[in-house]
């Protein structure tokens, strides 16, 4: 079950995403399994394998929006350095980026089953 205590374990700023959500806490808490759904994850991961950079821009672009507004720092971090790159077209390995975006989705998921 996912708490605040759990949220800033992990390196959330939940004070900063309790804002967002207008300090409506159960609410903030119910968006965060909805943020790590793994399809999101596995969809960018998919569309950087296929080399479609404008796609994967665009998920990760979405992506950054909703680990942003939650204030998911270890996840947000990676993902908005990923997203710049994809905005400018890089084409590059990404491999190490999806790594660590991932490893901080399934650490957050475990941390909260």
């Amino acid at each position: 079950m996912v708490t605040i205590d759990i949220l800033n374990e992990f390196g959330a700023d939940t004070k900063e995403g309790l804002a967002r959500c207008l300090d409506d806490e159960e609410f903030y808490l119910e968006l965060i399994p909805e943020a790590l759904d793994r399809g999101r994850y596995e969809d960018i991961e998919r569309l950087l394998q296929e080399k479609n950079l404008a796609a994967a821009f665009e998920a990760a672009h979405a992506l950054k929006g909703v680990v942003g507004n939650l204030a998911l720092t270890p996840i947000y971090e990676p993902v908005s350095e990923m997203t710049e790159l994809l905005r400018a077209g890089t084409d590059t390995d990404y491999s190490e980026l999806i790594k660590k975006i991932l490893s901080e989705r399934d650490r957050l998921s475990g941390m909260i089953n």
